[in-house]
């Protein structure tokens, strides 16, 4: 089974639309799909009721989903970790151990723009547009990240 985490910085916007958008698109039984933050703010939360929505408009359902915080273990049980911006890189690479665990970490952009290290905007400050524009790209991205992994 393959192990995908997408993570941003509360586990409340961004990266749990990552989580359903891609587990939207692979098959269940041969990956496994999940997100995480690098704060510790919103642990034990839902997802931002404006995501829930943005995600329910497009047939996926993140509502069940929980706040939760990246921990060095996860080097150990992912084999890909994408992270939606510079700053949740710098977070994610800092608890790296070796080069393996930093060969993981991605940008989720990268899928789209190749070596480009694009970000994500956090959507939590502005309006429901941006986070419509947030699962527009995270959908292109994960749609492209689908394609290459299960073409392997």
């Amino acid at each position: 089974m393959v192990k995908i985490l997408m993570v941003c910085l509360g586990n409340i916007c961004r990266s749990p639309l990552a989580e359903g958008i891609l587990r939207s698109k692979l098959p269940e039984n041969s990956f496994f799909v999940d997100s995480a933050g690098t704060a510790n703010y919103h642990i034990g939360n839902p997802p931002d009721k404006r995501s829930v929505a943005v995600a329910k408009k497009y047939g996926i359902n993140i509502s069940h989903l929980k706040g939760r915080q990246f921990r060095q273990s996860d080097f150990d049980t992912f084999h890909y970790i994408f992270v939606m911006d510079e700053s949740n890189y710098n977070n994610v690479i800092s608890l790296a151990r070796n080069k393996n665990d930093i060969d993981k970490v991605q940008y989720i952009l990268n899928e789209i723009y190749p070596n480009q290290n694009y970000s994500v905007q956090d959507p939590y400050y502005g309006g429901e547009s941006g986070f419509e524009s947030v699962f527009k790209m995270l959908d292109e991205a994960c749609g492209i990240l689908a394609q290459r992994l299960t073409k392997n």
